[in-house]
Order: C-alpha cells, then sequence, then structure tokens
C-alpha cells in the first residue's frame, strides 16, 4: 500500500509597489494569478490600499483572506492594549493562512511597497517561515517612488543614504538626520509635528521635501518649508545629498 505525501502551499510575500498598479513587477503579477489564496491587511470597512493596487489580478476563481485590523489609530502603540491586541491579530491572521498552507493551497500575502521594507508582512513571515516554504517577491519601494518624484537624484558620488522612522524619539531623530548626507523619513502621519521640529533643528529643512501619497492620483510633493499641518500614512520626508566625495 503507497502512502501519499502531503505537500503544502507556499507562502509569497508579493509586493506590489507604493499604489500606482503600473509600478507592480511581473513577477508579483504572475505569482498573485498562480495562487488560489490571495490575503491582505485592511482597516475595518475597507479592502485595503494592497487589495487596491492588485486588484485587475484578482479573480473570482481566488479565495480572498482580508486580515482586518482590530486597531489602528485609536490607540497609541504605547498603550498596553495595543500591543496585545495588534500580536493577537498576528498570530491569529497566522494561523487562518497556515490553514490554507497545511492543507496545499499556496497564499499570495500582498504588501504595499516591498514586504522586507518596513511591510506588514513581516509578521506574517516571522510566525510562519519556519514552518512553510516561503518566498518574498521585491518590489519598488515607496522612498524610492518618492526620490523618483524630485529635481534631484537622491543619492549621488559617495552619499550615505539614511532611512529613519518617524515613531523615533525626537532626539534620536535629530541625531540621525545630523549623521545623514541623505535621508528618508518614513512612518510619519502622527509624528509629522516632531519630525518637522527634528528637521528643522538638524538644519536640513532647505534641502527636504514632503512627498504624500506617491504614484497615487493624489499625489503631492512639495518643499518641506510648504508641508501640511497634518500627513496621512502614506506620505514620507525625503532629503537628497549633496553628493560627497570621500
Amino acid at each position: 500500500m503507497t502512502s501519499e505525501i502531503q505537500t503544502t502551499g507556499k507562502l509569497y510575500g508579493v509586493s506590489v509597489g507604493p499604489g500606482d498598479p503600473d509600478l507592480m513587477t511581473v513577477r508579483a503579477i504572475r505569482t498573485i494569478k498562480a495562487c488560489p489564496v490571495v490575503a491582505y491587511f485592511c482597516k475595518r470597512g475597507t479592502s485595503g490600499q494592497a487589495r487596491r493596487i492588485a486588484a485587475d489580478c484578482i479573480t473570482a476563481e481566488h479565495v480572498e483572506l482580508p486580515m482586518v485590523y482590530p486597531v489602528t489609530v485609536e490607540l497609541p502603540p504605547s498603550h498596553p492594549d495595543y500591543g496585545r491586541q495588534i500580536e493577537a491579530f498576528f498570530d491569529e491572521s497566522a494561523e487562518r493562512l497556515a490553514g490554507h498552507l497545511a492543507a496545499g493551497r499556496s497564499v499570495a500575502a500582498l504588501n504595499e511597497g516591498d514586504a522586507f521594507f518596513y511591510g506588514s508582512f513581516m509578521h506574517l513571515f516571522l510566525r510562519l517561515a519556519s514552518r512553510f516554504p516561503t518566498e518574498v517577491v521585491p518590489g519598488v519601494t515607496s522612498m524610492m517612488c518618492s526620490a523618483s518624484l524630485l529635481p534631484r537624484p537622491l543619492t549621488l558620488r559617495d552619499d550615505v543614504l539614511s532611512v529613519i522612522p518617524g515613531t523615533l524619539g525626537e532626539e534620536a531623530l535629530v541625531q540621525a538626520l545630523r549623521n545623514a548626507d541623505a535621508a528618508v523619513v518614513m512612518k510619519l502621519g502622527q509624528n509629522l509635528p516632531k519630525v518637522r521640529r527634528a528637521v528643522i533643528a538638524a538644519g536640513l529643512a532647505d534641502r527636504a521635501w514632503y512627498i504624500e501619497r506617491a504614484s497615487m492620483e493624489n499625489q503631492r510633493v512639495m518643499p518641506f518649508t510648504e508641508a501640511p499641518e497634518v500627513a496621512p500614512y502614506f506620505s514620507q520626508i525625503v532629503i537628497p545629498g549633496e553628493g560627497l566625495r570621500r
């Protein structure tokens, strides 16, 4: 009697780019179409940005797994309930995907920008990569999309690029900016007032640019000194280097 070998599905972290579907890679499109299950993070009441970008690749034949965040801006990340709820949510989401993978169905988990560049997919990867075959499909980052909108290169010659999360404390932000030749400050949103003070304190206000929703229909690009008082999640500060030679 021959025993059947159970083959698990493969988990794909599919990077779908910063917003414009035209910036999705050929590999990302092929992967989504080939996977029977498509998973994506979203806020309650929405389908999520990644799902919107990849909409033309998803058909009625796909099984869709929306992973709805239990909390977004309702609680600050420093609140003890935030960490408890969000970690439980990632645990539960990973197990939902694991059920399909164990049954032999490959899953395309969508991620805005690049999955390994501050991507939400990392929470699934850390929970599932040791249990199932996993592959990351790289994509265009919001950082490089934003940089392409500027009137000068982000880095040239011997410039060193620093990528700085706006969630850092204000003093840490100032120090990181002062140490940078070129810089991109991610995760603006509610951190914009703090980041604004840090950029000014570091003496970089005249070189900095504010980019909002890069590559989307409602994108905005302006000098940092003209930046609005309130920034959405999909925004960042980009500071091109001066082309240093060392």
